[in-house]
């Protein structure tokens, strides 16, 4: 029977098929192939020449931007180059130099705490064991294996905001909770690839797929995301949301690495634009 005249006749749309786990393996996998063909520069977007100061910039980075804690520490080692004198520091003066990061009374409390027990229990030296990083002031597990994978060679998933927000947009997993996002992205990637792939993901989250208005259109890999759609999908207006290189601005640290592509970052006071 036909439908009547000047009327469609409504077809249910055939249910998408659910993806299996292989699927879904073989998918992200590729997708970090492609991460790695976009960003062969990606790295760790704290300045820091050791452990130490590698440890310090990331307590400083939460609640707050890369570029804001690289514009603050470099003061901040010239006052307090190692633990010993972090440990001895007058809590109102480290207060005053890390102040820019924001929450400085906490941080500052913790920068103490952690600079003692690396002097009294560590010989004055950044452990490079999770267990002992994860017992320090101030330290997560979230922290430790951003120390651990850039300072030590030790391969690890960092789950920060950005990190977590892609894996779940992408269907990797549902997991909110980051020690169980961090377990169940470990099973899906070789070990080696666990520190690597962390900075290819936050890369693409600060540049490409923002939270709120992601630049579907300048994505690379848009044929394998499923939340494809969900941001700007012109690709000429996509491309003016695109942020650091990427958007032709100056990046997060002060002294990136030999191969990074764009501008450095202003030292603090330096007109620069906010980036999220």
């Amino acid at each position: 029977m036909t439908a009547p005249q000047g009327k469609v006749s409504a077809k249910k749309p055939k249910a998408a098929k659910p993806e299996s786990r292989l699927a879904m393996v073989r998918r992200a996998r590729r997708i970090n192939r492609e991460l790695a063909e976009t960003y062969p520069y990606a790295h760790p977007e704290l300045d820091f020449r050791n452990p130490f100061e590698l440890l310090v910039a990331t307590v400083l980075s939460a609640q707050t931007t890369d570029l804001r804690v690289n514009q603050t520490t470099p003061a901040l080692f010239a006052a307090y180059p190692t633990p010993e004198d972090m440990a001895a520091a007058v809590p109102e003066e480290l207060e005053e130099l890390i102040r820019p990061t924001g929450f400085f009374r906490m941080k500052a409390k913790s920068l103490l705490g952690l600079s003692q027990a690396l002097r009294d229990d560590h010989g004055g030296e950044v452990p490079g064991r999770l267990e002992d990083l994860v017992k320090l002031p101030g330290v997560g597990r979230k922290t430790a294996n951003v120390v651990l994978g850039n300072a030590f060679g030790v391969p690890g998933i960092t789950v920060d905001t950005h990190f977590g927000r892609l894996v779940r947009r992408w269907k990797w997993t549902e997991q909110e909770d980051p020690e169980k996002v961090e377990a169940e992205i470990c099973a899906i990637f070789p070990k080696s690839e666990w520190t690597m792939l962390s900075h290819r993901v936050v890369f693409h989250g600060r540049r490409i797929c923002h939270a709120r208005r992601p630049a579907c259109g300048a994505c690379p890999i848009a044929p394998l995301c499923p939340a494809y759609g969900e941001g700007e999908t012109d690709p000429e207006k996509a491309k003016k949301l695109l942020k650091y290189e990427k958007g032709g601005r100056p990046g997060q640290r002060l002294s990136p690495p030999p191969d990074y592509p764009g501008l450095p970052a202003p030292p603090l006071g330096e007109v620069d634009a906010p980036e999220a």
